[in-house]
């Protein structure tokens, strides 16, 4: 079939939370709220478009017995043009956002072999919060596409709203694994060829925060709810759920105060019932709804919402609100357009007190079912209401400011008129799904313009009949130091060569790997990666893969990153000979340099994409963002037709990291330097050998039955 290059085929990233096309399990937990909703809707929105092809929404498989079959099915149709795709990651069994991160480099190289079986490569890829960021900044390189990105919440700014409700930084670091979310931030914002928010506030008050801020590749493109589902109340309803609400209320006559989310401490429930309790006027004048997301018994919950809604409970006995307040334990997704129009119909209010609200889903569904809001002014909600003029905004931490807006709008029935009307035709005006994929498209239509395509020739595979797997090591610390155990293993390499591809990848410029190898007898490798992964040479003839070269030289501005650099104490240009045209050489005293991590914030607060590579406590590499030993190894496995969970990759410093991490079969062998891949010892699939150097590589070889087994390891 021939596929036309002028309609387009999106990728979109969503990895966490419950994802499917129907019944979304919104409020299930933390990991299933209003990003869960948006990239389904963004999809079969795109998908609407005449200039698009395709759009696939990319998520992770679930097998979880307590949990629908829906979240294992590989393809799920949303519409002609659009599929939900699962890919395998890490437990079969559905775990939260913040066990995953250990996960994701599986996922990467699991979704780029099913990418491989498809008929084109994506025109964009689109990652929606930080560890899809991760994923995308990863596929986007490999596969030299845009890389599209959508926050949805920030780390920094959840890091800054979390201290100011009390909590220690420790807490939060233990609780959310903020430090590893922020990095990956970083480093997406670094990549992103554009930036996709909701809402000014987000650019303003949350991506500023951030080093690499660029406010140029940044684009407001609010997005839109669905106005056949959330419509004002057009006639007499009698929801089923306004049954369950009968055995709560003392008084059920009165307006209903709606707050709807899942249990999460950010949402911020305490402070609002904190605020009805104390206000009798309040009390008075309208009964309290808290839709939390769904249960059967709270001890079944993840431990946060546990704790949250057991402090909900006993805040609302605290202040004694029994027949005032509502909390049912469930409610279906096809029920809350109705509870909003119920609440409505009631003369009640919605409020988002959210310690801060990325966007608010919730918000624009209630203003589209004539419903006045009282909202959080941290985030989206800021520019809704602006637009809306459908409610008012209020500090989340102000319980009188809570209590004063709320009375404002259920006292004042023609100020409640007012804010019903302004938002049912404020979202039509400024909320549309349609205005949304259109403006999207424009966006990246104007994005692959300026984005620079690979022109040259990618080689053609290279696989060879009978060798279905490969061995990948460096010289240095790993083959080199145990001249006995590298006999041994050279024996094994020359005996085997038939079933083996082998590789080297080395930080070494090509003359002095090829130096080293002669003087130990090594053989020469089926595949030669060189200076850091920008270099790659096939075979005896060492013939050098030009479309890599071209591939790599993608945002690469060496003589700046030089002089940036030229003057931090502790880091010394190593001579000329090691220098590359894509790889920057230093040496580098850690008594007196800044750490890694100093040394990538600064370029990144001066806006360099880059690689930065550490190795043997001596060395320092620059390395452009798509070279590094591990992605110029998944090239190779490419090229070989090789899958990586039958490639060995050896490791013996912290270079060697990103070649171990995900589906290679991987040893992290015994030497002075091995500490630095020290990080690695929980991985899947990461085996710590006893042996230094080859003998090693041997005992790996042994462990995982390289040779004779059908690959499917465990660590020992």
């Amino acid at each position: 079939m021939r596929i036309s290059n002028t309609r387009k085929y999106l990728l979109l990233l969503s990895i966490h939370g419950l994802i499917r096309g129907h019944e979304l399990e919104l409020g299930r937990d933390a990991d299933t709220g209003g990003q869960t909703k948006y990239v389904v809707d963004l999809a079969r929105a795109l998908a609407t478009q005449e200039g698009v092809e395709r759009v696939d929404l990319v998520t992770r498989m679930v097998r979880d017995r307590s949990l629908s079959t829906d979240y294992a099915a590989p393809v799920e149709m949303l519409s002609g043009k659009a599929r939900i795709i699962r890919i395998d990651a890490g437990p079969a069994e559905y775990i939260p956002k913040e066990l995953l991160w250990d996960h994701l480099d599986g996922l990467l190289d699991n979704l780029v072999s099913w990418l491989q079986d498809q008929p084109r490569k994506p025109d964009v890829v689109h990652s929606h919060y930080a560890d899809a960021g991760y994923v995308g900044v990863r596929l986007s390189n490999l596969l030299a596409v845009p890389l599209v990105y959508t926050g949805h919440s920030l780390g920094r700014d959840k890091r800054k709203r979390l201290l100011a409700s009390g909590l220690s930084p420790e807490t939060i670091e233990r609780s959310y694994h903020i430090d590893r979310r922020i990095d990956a931030e970083e480093e997406t914002l670094a990549n992103a060829d554009l930036v996709v928010t909701s809402t000014h506030n987000e650019i303003e008050e949350q991506y500023s925060l951030y080093n690499y801020y660029d406010k140029e590749r940044m684009a407001v493109i609010p997005p839109g709810t669905d106005l056949e589902l959330f419509h004002p109340v057009q006639q007499a309803e009698h929801p089923r759920f306004a049954k369950q609400l009968a055995r709560f209320f003392r008084d059920p006559r009165k307006p209903l105060i709606l707050a709807l989310s899942r249990p999460d401490e950010r949402k911020n429930i305490l402070s609002l019932i904190d605020a009805y309790g104390e206000s009798a006027q309040l009390q008075r004048a309208a009964n309290l709804l808290i839709i939390a997301g769904v249960r059967e018994h709270i001890h079944d919950l993840d431990t946060g919402a546990q704790a949250v809604l057991t402090n909900i409970l006993l805040q609302i006995d605290s202040h004694d609100l029994y027949g005032k307040v509502a909390i049912p334990k469930t409610h279906r997704a096809d029920e809350v357009p109705e509870i909003y129009r119920y609440v409505a119909r009631g003369g009640g209010v919605f409020i988002n007190p959210a310690l801060t609200e990325p966007f608010g889903l919730t918000l624009l569904e209630a203003a589209a079912s004539g419903l006045p809001v009282v909202a959080t002014e941290n985030g989206g909600p800021v520019d809704i209401v602006a637009n809306c003029r459908n409610g008012l905004l209020v500090d989340p931490l102000d319980k009188d400011a809570i209590s004063a807006a709320l009375l404002a709008l259920l006292c004042d029935h023609d100020a409640w008129l007012e804010a019903a009307r302004n938002g049912i035709d404020g979202v039509r005006r400024h909320y549309s799904w349609q205005a949304h994929a259109a403006t999207y498209l424009r966006k990246i239509d104007e994005l692959r313009r300026g984005f620079r395509p690979n022109t040259g020739k990618r080689p053609a595979a290279r696989p060879q009949r009978y060798r279905d797997r490969a061995i990948f090591t460096d010289l240095d610390q790993n083959l080199i130091g145990d001249q006995l155990g590298l006999q041994r293993f050279v024996e094994l390499v020359r005996a085997s060569h038939q079933r083996i591809s082998f590789g080297i990848a080395t930080g070494r410029r090509v003359d002095s790997a090829l130096a080293l190898i002669r003087k130990h007898g090594i053989p020469v490798p089926d595949v030669l990666i060189s200076s850091m992964g920008t270099r790659i040479h096939y075979g005896t003839a060492l013939t050098e893969d030009e479309y890599w070269a071209n591939h790599i030289d993608h945002n690469w501005n060496p003589r700046k990153i030089a002089r940036l650099l030229a003057d931090l104490p502790g880091i010394k240009r190593q001579p000329r000979q090691e220098q590359t045209p894509f790889k920057l050489s230093y040496y580098f005293d850690p008594r007196l340099a800044p750490s890694l991590e100093e040394i990538v914030l600064l370029l990144r607060t001066n806006e360099f994409t880059a690689n930065v590579i550490g190795s043997f406590g001596q060395f320092l590499d620059i390395l452009p963002s798509r070279a590094s030993k591990g992605q110029a190894l998944r090239y190779v496995a490419q090229c070989l037709d090789i899958p990586l969970e039958q490639i060995l990759a050896v490791g013996g410093s912290g270079s060697d990291e990103d070649m171990m991490r995900g589906n290679t079969l991987a040893v992290v062998v015994a030497n002075r330097h091995h500490e630095e891949l020290s990080q690695l010892v929980d991985q899947d699939k990461i085996f710590f050998a006893s042996q230094p150097y080859a003998l090693g590589i041997l005992e790996a070889i042994e462990h995982y039955d390289f040779f004779n087994a059908r690959i499917s390891p465990a660590p020992a």
